[in-house]
């Protein structure tokens, strides 16, 4: 029992692979339960199995087993995951459980088997259900037979494919085991229930008695047609459908699913084809051509006898069929033109579709011998054309049908009325189209009328179908003459009708109520059973896609229509497409005007024919307020136009009249549901007014309405032909005009170009020049549809003419067709509509098919043929000369070109290159001449022109790679790629046939969006070439990997590895990974898209540009059609079925399948790998003024590996919808999935840059919506944007704040501002500064006032590169020659000035005189509303609030007079008036928010002065060495001193060397002077930082610049090192180093230690050596705590850093022991918490086990050191110092701290101290804890609160010391380390106070005080001068700190009075009042300094310096407080006087 124990305790999964059976047993049962139990399919615990369910069902114990079998079975029916685990559960299961004794466990099996059918796994399984048929085991084989006819039963043939179970029958039934033949027999008995008699043909050659006995199971069959009784999961709705009528058990219902029986394999599909015409007799061309009958009847019994095989191989018949047409048509003997009808039949129906090139020949051959009275011979010619039309489509031989209808003999007007009729019920509204059915009618209409009556019955029979195909509305407006009578006449006819595809005949298509078939096909075999129909038509579920296979004309390409007449979906099906076309019934001018009295006011009417204008144009307006307001239902659209066309109607004298008729006219076109009708009353006088000077654009506007509402193709034909009709040539020219830019509007889809290019003929004839133009350029755009072929109509014209032409087409190569934009709406139908679906290509291809072609296969003579074939290549040179120049004088040629391809084909192998160059060249021209017809000749002399591509000879494969794209420009990829030529071509082992040919392909196939499925017996050859031993054709290989792939799907290719050597098949498995990353998308069906969207939209994709619909089974399933979109199609109301069509519920489900995950993967160091790709320049930098497909592609490649494979697919949709399905999803996914987004946010923003280039205005609305959403997100994360992914998308959000749309223009602006959140100020700024260059007006306004709302909330700063150049660039904007743009550029100079006052204009420079006055204009009216302003901002803007509306308003109450005036003089003193400049520019520019101009500042003063006052009286507060300690550079003279020392400072950063050495020499003089050192106190952070930029700038640039002489750096360093080692000899200057400086100096100086360059130098080592000496100092003299923390924090970085070298981190750590040999003496003076915490950081950074691991054990070593001597100097109370330290439990330091006491402890055995100690202190942690957070809270609100800061910080000191360990390090750590600072500062200085500690000397007051005043030196200047030394970048809570800070140094609160200028010096001068601080901001400065201050660089620093000393003098002495107190209130005084 031991061991059971063992395995009970571990997890399921973990049972499940236990060796010991029972505990595999437990866990399968234990499994079992779990996934009952699970209710989330998605559940994460599935995955956990998917390794494990193959094991389940393979277990080697029975009892196990069947367990296993049990829990499988609830996995496959319970996860969504199952999926993935088929193929290997599958065939377990045959092959380890079908062969188990146990019923029960093959039962399971077979369960298992069809739950994964049921999720969506059919092919899978019974892919391995037939490979167990081929197991040696019998038992296996009966299972699987079961199994198979199981599913059958259940799925019903939909959904089990048919075909390759048909394959294998005949071998079951050979077999040798009675039991297998028996399951086969049941198994053929249940297939016949599906597909009845299909399945007699593959079973012909079956044994007889077995054949006898199926025969007897199948009359026993039922007949009703099987029904499905199991449903996949996509089919739900067809489930709870199936189960309500079970229930219901109604026949109606029964009925209903009827149709969804419809049997879809067809026995066509199961044959094998035969090749018959090499059956053919051999004398049988010369005998059909003999004189006697007997002769050519034998020739035909000979074709009868072949044609009769049901399917028909492939071939040219072009000669067979010409010679039976022949007979058909000329033969004298009745009998012999029947037998040629019924080969003709035999031909068509063995063919299919194949024969659809031939139609066109025969049909109006056929047609015209209807004039034979014969039954039989008409019967046969009935059959003949029967079987044709099947093989083709009605608008393919419409022309032909046409031309017969008017023949004078009534049979044949009767027998084509009868063959119309039969076509029709072989179609569907969406074959129907109106363009289709409107000239059949017309003529059908003159049969109705004929004189004989079967003339007229037959017409009847036609328009009766046509009316039940395609419904009365679409039919009805042909009707509209016709009276009650034949009406009715019709409507009977088409009650009686019975369509092919309507309910009725369900399933049973035999019953083709009659009409003599061929009987050939049974079934449906209707359908031309091409591969398409057999997926697209015949299963009942893509019924719904009636647009499928192309409404609109589809093109003359042997494509059958009726594949898409399946849509008909009998008479519920009616609606849809049609609805649109309105149809009405001429009105009589009564009816028209008792209507319209209905709906106009009575004066309107009686003023329409008024003699005064006046009245008119007053009657006109009535009427058009009438018509705006109202409804579409109840405006009668014929009725007012026929008012507007009464006298004077169109002959209107008045041209303001005519204009609003025109214009009303439109209006009801687009708001009334206007008819053809209503149409023909007005174009009449649209056309008169087209050329009007004063009307024209309104008629034009008319006419586009009426276009819309009674679609483009019928008003252009109508309008063209008026407009030709009558004189005007203006009017003609403006037609044509109107009608150019209508087709760029409504697309070109149903015009008929015939029509148009003969009108265009006319104009291009035409006297006058304009009409000319305007047919040019109306040629030009159709040209942009119709593509080259359209030239080839105008070839005859005068060269001059034609020149034009061909310059006209030059202009539109190259562009593409503009989308439609109108002519949408209307059209919602989709199906029906005028060709609504007809693509591009096929219109093109339709003009081929226009042109007139010369025969020349009479030509093409025997002689011709034999001299080509010649010994001599002279003569066969000659005989290819004569080719050339025959086809040169034909132009265009028909595809009979008798011989001529065999002698050709023999060329190309020609030992003679230069003829086989000359063969090639032939070809190619053939191609072009013959068209699309070429298409026959592909496999016969196209393929071997691809064997050519393996020539030798570089220029003979170049030529034949010419001939077969132009071949393939004609016949598209199809051809090409059908049966197995192409991959016989690529078997043979030529490198330059493999490398060309694979070329090519990788060319071709991206462009197809299907490929027929012969495609996959090239990839075994493919894969040969991956591993060819030519590298070119493995490269080309490896290059069309990715495209086979995409047609061809991951899991075929990889299924195909499957015959491979193993090693082989893992080196090609491990390419198709790779392939699959980078497999493009299927191109999205052409831009039309969007005009369908509504109505069948995805049909669409399953038409591949060039006629390659007819794509097999496996490519269909590729084009995903979207099932949500089949359903909007008009065609059916059924569209539910579409889902249940296998071939689309398996991506469907994929889809499903794959949903689950999250949709952001995340890579590691993903992001970072990128930025290097692009810093490297692997890949293309994210820069672009459009982007081009590369980026997409690129982006699409990044982004594969970390977005979810669906999500990815519908981000690069060409459809806009799928954007926004992609949008939401994300927006969906955005909080559950932060680190996701965050790992892919830089391609999340470049996808997003994409999204702004697309028009579609609801995507950019949700990505915008999205952006706010992840803008919130990232700040709440506090993530910074890194700089790659700001410069790649920010730009491009600029770009849309110039939208037009106001909502966006907001969204824009809103984003920008969040994005100051995670992205600094300044940098924004330079972007949008760029944004203001744009051409967009609107662009250049916001993004200026942009930049305004930057200056207000974040100061001068912002401004890069400097102020000044900043602000000259936003000044040059008041010159706009935009309003707006110049009313952004004053606001924002503006607020800048209210920021910043009359210093702007020193910065903006030289403006024009009128520009100055504006700007002056809108500063004084500024100042006249103090308050509106702010007010304004805080209402708009709420992000941007910190703190600036108080100071805003409070700026901004300066009186106006006297700022104009101070303005002038501003301007006027000019460089006189250092002190005006200055003065403020150095206190505003450093305290940002101090924004007071001039004369704010002096009327704010009282204000200030009252705050102040209180407090002065509080004697406490006012130490007097506080005011003073400040003052030596705060009195008169401070400005100069410290702005001189700003100046200076920012020189030592310069790059230019002389400059730094100068400026550090002037430093270093002041330091050496004691007394004038202390000048630059407050400036020590600055400078240090200007000097480690210098080291920096040295190390980086200087070292390496090759022209520099070293001498000079030697120079500038031994300046540096001294100047600094004269810093750190003064201690009190040297502690003014903050941390962050010390650590970057510190670096500085370590990296420049260890730089070898510098040692090569000649003073090199001296320059080390001195260095040394610096580091020494800066070590002792610092301020010991920051310098400790500075070097740990440095020696963490250099440990994670693995660039830095291990010598670095050494060197860190010996500064390290020199301090700790320090720490004796400095013990005391170090902020032990700060150190701890750094340590704390620095162990979780490291913990023990990481630092062990460390190459060297210094770090280790180092930190032991380090504690150890810190706890033998501080003893237990080291414990008490961890306050700082969050979850001290938690922390190594702690524990580790504890130990060294401990043992130190035991050593000294002071043990009892430490406990009461310990003891005490914990007692007092408790009782703090308690209250500790409502008290410190509390107490941190009054802090951070303005007003009582001060209060705040002394009770924090109280209870600081009350509880002296209590732990406030919780409520600091969120703040900025500004907050932190200003905290412990404000703390020490009420210590100094208390403890009365205040009265120490100067100097040391000085340091301890100053240090307060550069710590936001510190932390300023480090971000903006170098953004980031600290390796983060600064958010905008540290600015909103240090307003608070310098709101209250500002005097808002005494406590930090220090750091004012006294009082006194500020209101000595009360017109040019003097503000300053020392703490200046080095890198505005560096600019401003420049430009403002060139007089103080030769200003001597002595000078400034002797008053500072003096001053100094005067700090001793405490009694001054009291008189400073009283000349303040004086000074007071006199201000406030002088104000009044």
């Amino acid at each position: 029992m031991g061991d059971d124990s063992e395995w009970m305790k571990l997890p399921i999964d973990q049972k499940c692979e236990h060796k010991l059976w029972k505990a595999r047993l437990n866990g399968y049962e234990e499994a079992l339960k779990l996934f009952q139990k699970i209710d989330d399919e998605k559940s994460p615990e599935w995955s956990k199995y998917l390794g494990l369910i193959k094991k389940f069902v393979t277990d080697s114990n029975a009892v196990a087993q069947l367990k296993g079998l049990e829990a499988a079975l609830a996995y496959v029916e319970n996860a969504h995951v199952a999926g993935k685990t088929t193929g290997e559960v599958a065939s377990g299961v045959v092959n380890k459980v079908f062969n188990q004794p146990k019923a029960r466990a093959k039962e399971l099996g077979l369960d298992i088997c069809l739950m994964y059918i049921e999720i969506e796994k059919g092919e899978a399984v019974q892919e391995e259900l037939l490979k167990g048929l081929d197991n040696k085991n019998p038992k296996i084989i009966v299972a699987c037979i079961e199994t198979l006819r199981k599913a059958l039963s259940e799925f019903g043939s939909k959904i089990i494919s048919l075909k390759p179970i048909i394959k294998v029958l005949p071998k079951l039934f050979e077999s040798r085991e009675k039991a297998v033949r028996d399951e086969a027999k049941l198994l053929a008995v249940e297939i016949y229930r599906w597909i009845r008699d299909a399945l007699r043909p593959p079973l012909q050659n079956i044994n007889s008695v077995q054949l006898k006995e199926l025969e007897e199971e199948w009359v026993k069959v039922s007949s009703a047609a099987p029904k499905q009784t199991r449903f996949l999961r996509s089919q739900q709705e067809l489930k709870a459908k199936f189960e309500q009528q079970q229930a219901a058990g109604d026949a109606d219902g029964g009925d209903d699913d009827e149709e969804e029986a419809v049997p879809q394999v067809d026995a066509y599909e199961l044959l094998e084809a035969v090749e018959i015409l090499s059956k053919l007799p051999k004398d049988f061309y010369e005998k059909i051509e003999a004189k006697k009958w007997q002769e050519r009847k034998e020739a035909l019994e000979a074709v009868e006898l072949l044609v009769k095989n049901p399917k028909l191989e492939a071939g040219d018949y072009a000669d067979l069929v010409k010679v039976l047409k022949k007979v058909v048509g000329k033969d004298t003997n009745v009998m012999l033109v029947a037998l040629a009808a019924k080969c003709l039949a035999g031909l068509a129906a063995g063919l299919r579709k194949k024969f659809g090139q031939y139609a066109g020949h025969v049909v109006p051959t056929i047609l015209e011998k209807f004039k034979e009275k014969k039954p039989q011979v008409v019967q046969a010619l009935q059959e003949a054309i029967d079987a044709i039309f099947l093989t083709t489509t009605l608008q393919n031989i419409s022309e032909d049908v046409l031309a017969v209808m008017d023949n004078k003999n009534p049979t044949i007007k009767q027998q084509t009325s009868l063959f119309i009729a039969r076509s029709f019920r072989h179609c569907t509204p969406a074959t129907l189209p109106k363009s289709l059915l409107k000239p059949l009618c017309a003529a059908l209409l003159k049969h109705i009328n004929d004189s004989a009556p079967e003339v007229r019955d037959a017409g009847f029979e036609a328009l009766g179908t046509a009316l039940k195909v395609a419904g009365e509305k679409a039919v009805n407006p042909f009707l509209a003459d016709v009276d009650k009578l034949k009406l009715d006449r019709i409507k009977e006819c088409a009650e009686k009708v019975e369509l092919v595809y309507g309910k009725k005949t369900g399933g049973a298509a035999e019953k083709k109520e009659g009409k003599p078939t061929s009987g050939k096909t049974p079934a449906l075999s209707g359908t031309g059973g091409d591969k398409e129909t057999k997926d697209a038509a015949t299963k009942p579920g893509p019924l719904k896609k009636a647009p499928t296979v192309k409404s609109g004309g589809p093109p003359k390409k042997g494509k059958p229509a009726v594949a898409a007449g399946v849509g008909g979906a009998g008479p519920k099906g009616k609606k849809g497409p049609e609805t649109k076309e309105i149809f009405e019934s001429e009105l009589s001018i009564e009816a028209c005007e008792e209507k319209a009295a209905a709906v106009l006011p009575a004066s309107c009417i009686q003023q329409l024919d008024s003699g005064n204008w006046k009245e008119r144009l007053a009657c006109m307006e009535e009427f058009q307020k009438a018509v705006e307001l109202m409804e579409r239902s109840e405006m009668p659209c014929q009725a007012l136009v026929r008012m507007l066309a009464k006298k004077p109607g169109w002959k209107e004298t008045n041209f303001q009249v005519m204009q609003m008729k025109l214009h009303i006219v439109a209006l009801i076109a687009q708001k009334g549901n206007f008819s053809k009708t209503s149409a023909q009353v007005v174009l009449d006088g649209l056309v008169d007014k087209v050329g009007d000077v004063k009307c024209g654009s309104n008629a034009k506007e008319a006419m586009t309405a009426i276009a819309e509402a009674c679609q483009l193709p019928w008003t252009a034909e109508q309008l063209v032909a008026m407009a030709f009709s009558q004189k005007n040539p203006k009017n003609q020219s403006e037609t044509l005009n109107w009608l150019s830019n209508a087709i760029k509007e409504f697309g070109f889809s149903g015009l008929n170009v015939k029509a148009f290019i003969s009108n265009v003929k006319t104009a291009l004839a035409a006297t006058n020049p304009a009409v000319r133009t305007s047919a040019i350029t109306l040629l030009g755009v159709m040209y942009l549809y119709v593509g080259p072929p359209l030239r080839m109509f105008f070839e005859d014209e005068k060269p001059a003419l034609l020149s034009q032409i061909d310059a006209e087409f030059e202009k539109m190569q190259g562009q593409t067709a503009p989308a439609p934009t109108r002519g949408i709406s209307r059209h919602s139908g989709g199906g029906g509509d005028d060709g609504e679906e007809e693509e591009q290509e096929d219109i093109g291809n339709d003009v081929v098919d226009l042109l007139p072609r010369t025969d020349i296969g009479d030509k093409i003579t025997a002689e011709l043929v034999s001299k080509i074939g010649d010994k001599n290549w002279k003569i066969r040179k000659e005989g290819l000369d004569e080719v050339t120049s025959i086809i040169n004088d034909a132009k265009f040629i028909q595809p009979n070109i008798g011989e001529l391809p065999a002698a050709l084909k023999s060329r190309l192998n020609d030992s003679n290159k230069i003829l086989v160059q000359q063969t090639l060249s032939i070809l190619q021209q053939l191609a072009t001449a013959m068209g699309p017809n070429i298409k026959q000749h592909v496999k016969n002399l196209g393929i071997p022109v691809i064997t050519v591509l393996g020539d030798s000879k570089n220029n003979v494969r170049a030529a034949a790679l010419a001939t077969v794209n132009a071949w393939a420009e004609q016949t598209g990829m199809k051809e090409w790629l059908e049966g197995e030529d192409l991959s016989e071509e690529l078997k043979k082992e030529n490198p330059f046939l493999r490398q060309e040919l694979l070329g090519w392909l990788a060319e071709k196939l991206p462009a197809l969006r299907s490929v027929p499925s012969d495609l996959l017996l090239c990839v075994p050859h493919l894969y040969s070439c991956l591993e060819d031993r030519n590298g070119d054709v493995r490269k080309k290989a490896q290059d069309a990997l990715p495209f086979f792939m995409m047609h061809l799907g991951f899991e075929k290719m990889a299924k195909a590895t499957g015959k491979l050597k193993p090693t082989s098949k893992d080196q090609v498995l491990a390419m198709l990974e790779k392939a699959k990353a980078n497999m493009p998308a299927k191109p999205a069906p052409p831009a039309k898209a969007s005009s369908r969207v509504v109505g069948g939209a995805a049909p669409a994709k399953f038409q591949p540009a060039s006629a390659l619909a007819e794509d097999s089974g496996s490519n269909t399933m590729e084009s995903k059609p979207d099932p949500k979109k089949a359903k909007a199609g008009g065609a059916s109301s059924k569209a539910k079925g579409v889902q249940g069509k296998k071939v689309l519920s398996k991506p469907n489900l994929k889809e499903d399948d794959d949903k689950s995950g999250p949709i952001f993967i995340i890579v590691p160091n993903g992001k970072e790998q990128r930025m290097k790709d692009e810093k490297g320049l692997k890949v293309l930098k994210w820069n672009f003024t459009t982007p081009r497909d590369e980026y997409i592609e690129q982006l699409k490649t990044q982004m594969s590996s970390c977005v979810a494979k669906w999500l990815q697919d519908e981000m690069f949709h060409a459809d806009f919808q799928h954007h926004n399905k992609a949008l939401a999803v994300m927006i969906e996914h955005l909080e559950s999935e932060k680190d996701g987004v965050i790992s892919c946010l830089d391609l999340i923003l470049k996808w997003l840059t994409l999204r702004f280039f697309d028009t579609n205005t609801s995507v950019l609305m949700k990505a915008l919506e999205y952006l706010k959403l992840l803008f919130n997100l990232l700040s709440q994360e506090e993530y910074h944007l890194t700089e790659n992914e700001a410069s790649s998308f920010i730009p491009y959000l600029i770009l849309k704040v110039g939208e037009p749309k106001d909502v966006i223009r907001k969204d824009v602006r809103a984003i920008l501002n969040r994005m100051c959140l995670i992205y600094p100020a300044s940098k924004m700024f330079t972007f949008i500064m760029e944004g203001t260059k744009s051409k967009n007006s609107k662009q250049r306004a916001e993004c200026l006032e942009e930049l305004g709302c930057l200056v207000e909330s974040y100061g001068m700063n912002v401004c890069q590169p400097t102020p000044g150049k900043a602000l000259k660039e936003m000044a040059t904007h008041i010159g706009d020659r935009d309003n707006t743009v110049r009313n952004a550029a004053l606001n924002t100079i503006v607020t800048v000035y209210n920021v910043h006052g009359d210093q702007v204009f020193k910065l903006i420079g030289n403006l024009s005189e009128k520009d100055m006055s504006m700007l002056e204009e809108r500063i004084k009216r500024s100042a006249k509303r103090p308050s509106a302003a702010p007010v304004r901002q805080v209402e708009e803007k709420p992000q941007r609030t910190q703190n600036v509306s108080a100071n805003a308003s409070m700026l901004r109450k300066g009186p106006a007079e006297d700022m104009s005036s101070k303005l002038n003089q501003n301007r006027n003193m000019g460089s006189h008036s250092e002190t005006v400049h200055t003065v403020p520019r150095e206190f505003q520019l450093d305290l940002d928010e101090i924004e007071n101009d001039n004369g704010t500042v002096r009327c704010e003063m009282p204000a200030l002065v009252q705050h102040k006052l209180d407090d002065i009286f509080e004697p406490v507060l006012i130490p007097e060495p506080k005011i003073r300690a400040v003052s030596p550079h705060f009195d008169d003279m401070h400005s100069n001193t410290a702005s001189t020392i700003n100046f200076v400072i920012s020189q030592v950063a310069s790059g230019d060397i002389n400059t730094s050495i100068q400026a550090l020499a002037q430093i270093d003089e002041v330091l050496r002077q004691e007394d004038k050192a202390e000048a630059m106190s407050g400036h020590i952070d600055q400078f240090l930082i200007a000097t480690f930029m210098q080291l920096r700038l040295i190390y980086n640039t200087h070292m390496a610049d090759e022209k520099l002489d070293k001498d000079e750096i030697v120079k500038l360093y031994s300046c540096i090192i001294g100047s600094m080692i004269s810093l750190f000899q003064i201690e009190s200057l040297a502690r003014e180093a903050s941390t962050g400086v010390l650590k970057d100096l510190m670096h500085g100086l370590i990296t420049l230690m260890l730089d070898s360059r510098v040692e090569d130098l000649e003073e090199g080592e001296q320059v080390i050596r001195s260095v040394n000496l610096l580091v020494v100092k800066v070590l002792e003299k610092s301020d010991q705590t920051n310098i400790l923390s500075a070097l740990l924090v440095l020696l963490q970085d250099s440990l994670l850093a693995t660039a830095s070298s291990p010598k670095f981190s050494e060197l860190i750590m010996k500064c390290l022991w020199r301090m700790v040999r320090l720490l004796p003496e400095t013990i005391n003076s170090i902020n032990l918490d700060r150190i701890l915490l750094d340590i704390h950081v620095f162990m979780k950074v490291f913990p023990k086990e990481k630092l062990k691991q460390c190459k060297s054990e210094f770090p280790i070593r180092t930190l032991k050191t380090l504690l150890h001597t810190l706890c033998k100097l501080k003893g237990p109370k080291i414990l008490d110092h961890l306050t700082m330290i969050d979850n001290k439990n938690e922390s190594e330091l702690e524990a580790y701290l504890c130990r060294v006491m401990k043992h130190s402890m035991d050593q000294t055995g002071s043990k009892a101290d430490k406990d009461t100690e310990k003891g005490a202190s914990r007692i007092e942690e408790k009782a703090s804890k308690a209250k500790v957070n409502d008290i410190l809270a509390e107490i941190f609100k009054k802090i951070g609160s303005k007003e009582n800061t001060k209060e705040g910080l002394a009770e924090l000191y109280e209870y600081k010391k009350k509880y002296s360990d209590a732990d406030i390090e919780p409520f600091l750590k969120n703040s900025s380390q500004f907050f932190q600072s200003y905290v412990e500062r404000g703390l020490r200085l009420i210590e100094t106070e208390r403890e009365g500690k205040g009265r120490i000397a100067a100097s040391t007051g000085i340091s301890s005080q100053m240090e307060g005043t550069c710590v936001p030196a510190s932390t300023h200047t480090v971000t903006s001068s170098i953004g980031n030394t600290n390796g983060e970048e600064v958010g905008p809570s540290v600015y909103l700190e240090r307003l608070k800070i310098l709101r209250q140094r500002c005097g808002l609160d005494n406590a930090k009075q220090e750091d004012r200028p006294p009082l006194t010096s500020l209101l000595s001068k009360p017109a040019v009042p003097a503000v300053a601080s020392s703490t200046d901001m080095l890198h505005s400065k560096l600019s401003q300094l420049r430009e403002s201050r060139e007089q103080y660089q030769h200003l001597d620093l002595d000078s400034n310096q002797t008053h500072s000393s003096g001053i100094g003098n005067t700090l001793a002495s405490p009694s001054s407080a009291a008189a400073n107190i009283d000349d303040l209130k004086k000074r007071l005084e006199r201000i406030k006087s002088s104000r009044k």
